[in-house]
């Protein structure tokens, strides 16, 4: 499964630019890791909540597909993201847990931590499994 994943993160541009790392996988949970980059901060210094939800959005989908079977693809159906307090750190844990996964649709929640305890953001998403689509894989 983790060769899997991470063969499709290598693949994904936005994850390659961010320099996203993948941490730990297993069956309906993903764990990534970013590192503080200023090209990715708002005026403020912070990390943007752009560079945020991307990864987060991955984290949910890695977490989807863990669960599917050889062969499937997954694609964000929608997310909602709650900005809780300023991404400050040098390096971001970012998880996706799946809730609920059925035939088609996975909900999955995504949280960001920056050393505390308590996630700086969170995400609830859906994602939506696609079976036998010519030109998609990984």
């Amino acid at each position: 499964m983790r060769a899997r994943v991470q063969a499709s993160i290598e693949r994904q541009g936005m994850m390659k630019t961010l320099g996203v790392e993948l941490i730990a996988v297993e069956r309906g949970r993903v764990e990534l890791a970013l590192r503080h980059d200023e090209r990715f901060t708002q005026q403020h210094g912070f990390l943007h909540a752009g560079a945020v939800a991307a990864v987060l959005d991955s984290a949910c989908g890695y977490a989807a597909y863990s669960t599917m079977r050889p062969g499937a693809e997954v694609l964000t159906a929608t997310y909602t993201i709650n900005l809780l307090a300023p991404a400050a750190g040098d390096r971001f844990a970012i998880t996706g847990q799946v809730i609920r996964a059925g035939r088609t649709l996975v909900v999955c929640r995504g949280e960001a931590f920056a050393g505390a305890a308590a996630p700086f953001a969170v995400m609830q998403a859906t994602m939506m499994a696609l079976y036998d689509r010519p030109g998609l894989s990984g």
